[in-house]
């Protein structure tokens, strides 16, 4: 399957706006829909009593899923390094890649109808290229820098004794 071309991300656009417009807030939906089909995850969560941090967790996922169809400033990146972090946490990576497609689903339920031919197929390319990245993270890693520094020295501000010191 190719990447996501711009009338992919468009349709995506426009569905996640739908989505919001129908329902401001997604978390419980998206959470009990993940909760339903992987109850292990649950515990995970347990400390999470106002549900402030599954939201945080979902605003993120918009956040990266509309990078993701656009400049891929940062994406790419963060779901390598959030598969790694989940991992540790107990979420193995199939688990981790599933929930953009928890996601989509409650988000297809939300707006029923509204859900098009061509939202699907537009959300299926989506999830394809998600899931080449949680599956393969190291594929897509940038090469490490040989023999230089990754961070450039700030030689204009360097710190200078004070005169009466």
């Amino acid at each position: 399957m190719s990447a996501i071309t711009a009338r992919h991300a468009a349709e995506i656009t426009r569905i996640l706006e739908l989505a919001a417009g129908r329902q401001r807030d997604l978390t419980v939906l998206v959470y009990a829909r993940l909760f339903a089909d992987h109850p292990e995850m649950e515990a995970l969560f347990v400390r999470d009593t106002e549900g402030l941090v599954k939201a945080e967790m979902l605003a993120r996922v918009f956040e990266t899923i509309l990078d993701f169809i656009d400049r891929r400033a940062y994406a790419p990146q963060l779901i390598q390094c959030e598969v790694v972090t989940h991992e540790g946490y107990g979420v193995p990576p199939e688990v981790f890649g599933i929930f953009f497609e928890t996601v989509a689903l409650a988000i297809r339920e939300i707006l029923g109808d509204e859900w098009s031919a061509s939202a699907d197929a537009s959300w299926r390319r989506l999830l394809a290229d998600l899931d080449r990245y949680v599956k393969n993270p190291e594929q897509f890693m940038p090469p490490p820098s040989v023999g230089r520094s990754p961070v450039r020295p700030n030689r204009g501000n360097r710190v200078r004794p004070h005169p009466e010191a």
